[in-house]
């Protein structure tokens, strides 16, 4: 999924209604235009893969079952970026400092919303 799919995917399932992109303003990185924006007739988007205040009111939403299997979804996630390092540390430790962006796919995977690359 690109990361505008996973915040669209991840409002819609926060409640968020008519989600849209927009380019805020016209960015290019290494000649790519970049979006900047992602709105909702509620206001903007917050950015899930890099806010993890955002993240913490994403993880709310979900049930006490959904959190135990959002849970297991972040520690495989966690454990198997972890174990990809030269000197990786403890796994838990990787979990308990969890990234934004591996939150957010922890949680599309909670819900049945992830998709892989194709």
């Amino acid at each position: 999924m690109t990361p505008e799919q996973q915040r669209i995917a991840i409002a819609e399932a926060c409640g968020w209604k008519n989600v849209t992109l927009r380019i805020v303003k016209n960015v290019k990185h290494q000649g790519d235009d970049i979006t900047v924006g992602i709105w909702s007739d509620d206001g903007w988007i917050p950015d899930y893969l890099n806010d993890l205040n955002a993240c913490h009111k994403m993880e709310k939403m979900l049930t006490y079952e959904q959190a135990e299997l959002f849970e297991d979804e972040l520690c495989d996630i966690c454990k198997r970026l972890n174990d990809e390092k030269e000197n990786p540390a403890p796994w838990r430790f990787a979990v308990v400092n969890a990234t934004a962006s591996q939150r957010a796919e922890a949680f599309l995977r909670t819900i049945g919303k992830w998709e892989e690359a194709k």
